[in-house]
């Protein structure tokens, strides 16, 4: 039998979790073979109900879950961690503005990101999923400075994924033919999803649309795709949310597939000229349990100004929590 594979949580007792957990627990992230260890972390007032999700996974009985703890403790929910999933975050709150929701985030995520730097595995990766996630992964990065920056990234396969499906609906063709789809910059509504290179069927995707509609309908709609789902079902989108978060990992453990592009957020390395340091979403590429920036795409003026527009809002947030860099 393989050694267990570590896999910490946070915020585990919340929505995204809930959906989250079960499916790492039983296969469908690591695979069909790899045994695992649950960590999963909360804060002391959500213990009791943390207490029932394992009750849960106990009478679930997966046959790769060896372990489990329960733990408000971040030395403890980190310690010896291969994977982890920052889920848990400040939600923000009525009259709140985005600088107190920025501030709050980052207290939880600088001292997260120190006991990931004290305790955890070396070769840890780590996907942010808490909101602001790009913002959140850098102040992650700050704080673990013996982490490998390529080993933290922030999630913006929810972004891709509901590109994938606007598309498909409106020329009325599968998913599986639609590759090459990309998600520039922050997930915010700042976000930039560029149809410029994507492929349906091998053929280029805009020709199939009108420019009015992707520029006036599809772009603005992926980008508050989720305050719609709020305003539709009164929660915020977490059965969505956790597939993204399992298909993200997918494919940096695995392998992206049959040359196509997934949109992840990483620290940017200078390419198409994004502020190096930044935290930004840019077309990727996986193998071998690796990343790799997409290189050498044409830019046209229409993406370049959308790009620019996600990174002023990055800088942004990253010059309001800088003080709580290590």
């Amino acid at each position: 039998m393989k050694k267990p594979v570590c896999v910490t949580v946070t915020g585990a007792a919340g929505q995204i979790s809930y959906s989250l957990i079960f499916r790492i627990a039983s296969g469908e992230m690591l695979g069909p073979d790899q045994p695992l260890i649950l960590k999963l972390l909360e804060i002391k007032p959500a213990l009791g109900a943390l207490r029932g999700v394992k009750m849960e996974l106990e009478d679930s009985a997966f046959p790769l879950l060896q372990d489990i703890t329960c733990t408000d403790n971040a030395e403890i929910a980190f310690k010896d961690s291969d994977i982890a999933l920052l889920v848990g975050a400040r939600p923000r709150g009525k009259g709140m503005e985005r600088k107190d929701l920025l501030e709050a985030n980052a207290n939880i995520f600088s001292s997260q990101g120190k006991a990931i730097n004290e305790v955890a595995a070396r070769k840890i990766k780590i996907l942010v999923v808490g909101n602001p996630a790009n913002t959140n992964a850098l102040i992650v990065a700050n704080n673990a400075p013996s982490i490998d920056q390529k080993q933290i990234t922030a999630m913006t396969r929810l972004d891709h994924n509901r590109s994938l499906t606007q598309l498909a609906q409106k020329i009325d063709r599968p998913i599986a033919q639609i590759k090459r789809v990309i998600i520039w910059g922050n997930h915010s509504s700042t976000q930039y999803p560029d149809l410029h290179h994507c492929l349906v069927g091998g053929t280029p995707a805009l020709p199939l649309i009108d420019n009015e509609w992707y520029v006036n309908q599809m772009i603005p709609s992926v980008q508050q795709r989720g305050a719609s789902i709020i305003k539709a079902r009164g929660a915020s989108s977490a059965a969505s949310a956790s597939n993204a978060a399992i298909m993200h990992m997918q494919s940096w453990l695995h392998g992206s597939k049959d040359g196509d592009w997934v949109s992840m957020g990483v620290v940017s390395d200078g390419s198409y000229g994004i502020e190096k340091g930044l935290v930004y979403s840019f077309p990727c590429t996986c193998a071998d349990g690796d990343w790799n920036i997409v290189k050498n795409l044409e830019i046209n003026m229409f993406s370049r100004q959308k790009m620019a527009a996600t990174e002023t809002e990055l800088i942004e947030e990253r010059d309001a929590v800088a003080h709580l860099f290590t």
